[in-house]
């Protein structure tokens, strides 16, 4: 599901407009991108927990 179709379903079942739902939307993803990037897990109720993941190697040059 793309982000516009998403925030079109959050608008219908929230009764708001898409453009008020598709901000709502970017302000969650980027709270949880923000809590991730700080190294605290995320749970997201009925869909589980998020956690950052420790990555010790450079996933662009492999080296550490």
């Amino acid at each position: 599901m793309k982000r516009d179709d998403l925030a079109r379903q959050i608008a219908k079942e929230t009764r708001t407009s898409p453009a008020e739902a598709a901000d709502r939307l970017d302000r969650v993803v980027h709270d949880l991108i923000r809590k991730l990037k700080r190294g605290k897990r995320t749970t997201l109720p009925g869909l589980g927990e998020l956690a950052p993941q420790k990555n010790e190697t450079n996933p662009m040059s492999g080296k550490s």
